[in-house]
């Protein structure tokens, strides 16, 4: 974690550092197996297109998340509040000020992405500036800010790259796009064919990967709540400020909200995937922690 006033997580940094260890022994695992049953090429094929993919996404995050959102950057002259409330923000939280961002969309949703401090972006809607209040604002962007400070995203957007290239092969097994490395052998040693043995491990990597993202995604919102509250002081603001947004995306299109699903993770709330493939935490299980937050601050200091 960058060295910030935000308040610490070492849940957080322990859970990321294990994702990362387990997705990282399995893709490895995954390589060995398809040297094993395939041939050695399409292990060192898949090692060096896995590595690539991780790479291509830690420098490119940023701009992947801007065009997926549908987000332009803007300057202290286009959006000057905006730029206030996170200069306001970044100097009590002591950290670099990240670029600005816009996407113009009613969908009311903010989010944060970039491979580091220095490199940072945070984003809001048009539909979100329409509906918070300032310090509703400025709770939602101290929790974009400080996973900016914990550097979520970029771990998220490393570790997401074993379970695409999982799906990648899943599919080229499913549709006999392996048979040049060899798929085209009816069987192996253990007398299966072999584009049901890439299947089968592609899938078991994809789903381990897809279950891990998942609970380090819902838990890294928790604790970017947690985080904005505490810089802030004022989680009851950041608490209306979920439930708003909540309420306003029912109220949206079907058609606006598939134009930027593909951020969807990346977001405070969540435009697609409910319930056990969302990649956050009940809304009522947020406001809690929130209430308790609140509860903390008001208690009388003896």
């Amino acid at each position: 974690m960058a060295r910030t006033r935000f308040v610490g997580d070492a849940g957080l940094t322990a859970r990321m550092t294990l994702v990362m260890f387990l997705l990282g022994g399995l893709f490895v695992a995954l390589v060995v197996v398809l040297a094993a049953v395939v041939g050695g090429g399409v292990g060192i094929l898949i090692g060096v297109a896995g590595i690539g993919f991780a790479v291509y996404q830690w420098s490119s995050s940023d701009k992947i998340a801007m065009r997926a959102m549908r987000a332009r950057e803007v300057t202290p002259q286009e959006a000057p509040e905006l730029h206030g409330m996170i200069d306001r923000l970044c100097t009590l939280a002591d950290m670099p000020k990240p670029r600005v961002g816009i996407a113009d969309t009613s969908v009311p949703n903010a989010f944060a992405t970039g491979r580091s401090p220095d490199r940072a972006v945070v984003c809001v809607t048009t539909g979100i500036l329409g509906l918070l209040t300032t310090e509703e604002l400025e709770g939602v962007l101290a929790h974009e800010l400080s996973h900016v400070a914990h550097r979520d995203v970029l771990v998220m957007t490393v570790a997401s790259s074993s379970g695409i290239a999982a799906g990648m092969l899943t599919q080229g097994a499913q549709y006999g796009g392996l048979g040049f490395f060899g798929g085209g052998r009816r069987d192996n040693n253990n007398g299966l064919p072999v584009w049901l043995v890439v299947l089968l491990v592609s899938l078991v990597v994809y789903a381990v990967s897809f279950v891990l993202l998942r609970l380090l995604s819902r838990y890294r919102e928790l604790s970017a709540d947690r985080a904005g509250a505490y810089l802030t002081l004022k989680p009851a603001a950041l608490a209306s400020a979920l439930q708003k947004i909540s309420g306003g995306m029912q109220r949206v299109p079907e058609r606006d909200l598939r134009q930027v699903s593909a951020g969807s993770a990346l977001c405070i709330s969540p435009i697609s995937l409910k319930g056990l493939a969302s990649t956050h935490p009940p809304l009522e299980k947020r406001l809690e922690q929130l209430a308790r937050i609140q509860g903390e601050l008001d208690r009388p200091t003896a």
